[in-house]
């Protein structure tokens, strides 16, 4: 069940001019990338058995060689797109969610930029696999879709079991992704900017997931629900810049 929140028309007014603002932010940075990004890519593989189960004889193809200019572009994008759409010709619908305690928009968007900046950093350390690949998508995206859940459903005070969850499915591909930057049983090691990306992109998801909280503890300033809004907004823009300019710093910096 939804809370009721207060939107009045200046408000409204200055959260429309907000996201604008961030928008363009998120659309400037998507173009100076592609411009000023080498054509870097990393490989989609899967690996099919020659043999019965069990034995060693497998055989590794690329399916496709996935550019990470255009990665890291499209989650950019895709936030720009959503905050031009809830300014624009959603901004009836956005006002009327936000009036019930809840913006759909917003987990919309973050299924899907937040599951590509998931793959991005888990295909970094070298986890190339399409299966593995698709499935952090998917428990990501499910991690959402549990923020969702408790935004539709549960009013601010009550309970939080989709909100822990969507925290249980949203640990998931970090500790796989940890896996391979420690490399147990091997001496490999992956290059430092890899786990600068882990270290500061973990705590800004986390930083979603603390704000929620604090929208559904009451605690501060949080009580408003609009405040959450306002935090989610530049947490976004925010993380997004941070994997886009390590991501761009670390493979993508033309030679010179």
């Amino acid at each position: 069940m939804a809370s009721s929140v207060t939107v009045s028309t200046q408000s409204f007014s200055r959260l429309r001019i907000y996201n604008i603002g961030m928008g363009a932010l998120h659309f400037v940075q998507g173009v100076l990338v592609l411009i000023l990004a080498t054509d870097f890519t990393l490989p989609v593989t899967a690996t099919y058995l020659l043999g019965p189960p069990g034995t060693s004889d497998s055989e590794q193809v690329v399916l496709f060689n996935l550019s990470v200019a255009w990665g890291v572009a499209s989650f950019l994008f895709l936030s720009a797109a959503f905050h031009l759409i809830v300014a624009t010709i959603g901004a009836n619908r956005y006002k009327s969610q936000l009036e019930r305690g809840q913006n759909q928009f917003r987990w919309i968007e973050y299924a899907l930029s937040s599951s590509i900046m998931i793959v991005l950093i888990a295909m970094l350390p070298g986890i190339y696999d399409v299966a593995a690949l698709i499935g952090l998508f998917g428990v990501n995206a499910g991690m959402i879709f549990m923020g969702s859940i408790q935004e539709r459903y549960e009013q601010p005070g009550g309970s939080l079991m989709p909100f822990w969850l969507g925290s249980v499915l949203g640990i998931v591909p970090w500790v796989a992704i940890g896996i391979y930057l420690l490399s147990p049983g091997s001496d490999a090691s992956a290059p430092g900017f890899v786990y600068a990306i882990f270290i500061s992109l973990f705590v800004f998801f986390n930083s979603f997931a603390i704000t929620q909280l604090l929208q559904y503890k009451k605690i501060g300033p949080w009580r408003n629900y609009l405040v959450g809004e306002r935090t989610y907004i530049l947490l976004s823009l925010l993380a997004k810049s941070a994997l886009a300019w390590q991501v761009f710093a670390g493979t993508l910096v033309p030679p010179t």
